[in-house]
């Protein structure tokens, strides 16, 4: 069965519109809505460049698929049909690029198209049960493979992200103690400089003051 359904913005990650009714039976349904959070922050950072994917996560597996710079997420039972879960989200790519097509790029504010779960809702109810005459015919349709679709495990698709994170930080970390170092060493040459002048320039002081002093007078 379709457990979650995603929409979302590739290039920042914002969340475009979700199923509202979705979750609702589904035990620990918030831990992976923020998999699927952070499995968009990673695609808004191009770090998984297959266009369409199974990702395994518990009991449960991620599908998606990307065009025109949105990702199609959902999450199914691993026994649901592979082949129908794409199907699904193809049918929710695209009613979604001929109804909000001219505003994806200028949407502001997350989940600003939240009115197309009544599609959402419409189209699970129409996959739910893979018994039925219109799904058996999807499944057998041989014009449309999904097997050379790659399956990764969530943990391996995250991790990638994680590791990229310490490496920003990292990265930011040194920068940062590269400048203080910087300053410092600025500080310490400033300082030398003055201790190395500064008994020259007392004495040029005090030359300058007896002359002005005799002048004064004489």
């Amino acid at each position: 069965m379709v457990k979650l359904t995603l929409i979302a913005r590739v290039t920042d990650g914002l969340p475009l519109a979700e199923g509202l009714e979705d979750g609702r039976d589904l035990q620990d349904a918030e831990f992976y809505k923020q998999q699927v959070k952070a499995l968009f922050k990673n695609l808004s950072r191009g770090q998984n460049e297959a266009s369409r994917m199974s990702i395994e996560t518990g009991p449960y597996v991620f599908h998606y698929i990307i065009e025109g710079r949105v990702c199609y997420l959902t999450m199914c039972d691993r026994s649901y049909p592979k082949k129908l879960a794409f199907q699904y989200l193809e049918d929710l790519k695209n009613e979604f690029e001929r109804v909000n097509g001219a505003q994806i790029e200028t949407a502001a504010r997350p989940y600003a198209f939240i009115k197309f779960d009544t599609f959402i809702q419409k189209t699970k109810k129409l996959y739910q049960d893979t018994r039925t005459q219109r799904n058996i015919a999807k499944l057998n349709d041989e014009l449309y493979e999904v097997h050379q679709i790659m399956t990764r495990n969530v943990q391996e698709v995250l991790g990638v992200g994680e590791k990229l994170d310490q490496v920003s930080q990292m990265s930011s970390r040194l920068t940062s103690e590269s400048r203080v170092y910087a300053d410092k060493a600025r500080d310490l040459n400033r300082q030398a400089l003055i201790r190395k002048w500064a008994p020259v320039a007392i004495v040029i002081g005090v030359v300058i003051l007896l002359f002005w002093v005799k002048g004064k007078i004489w």
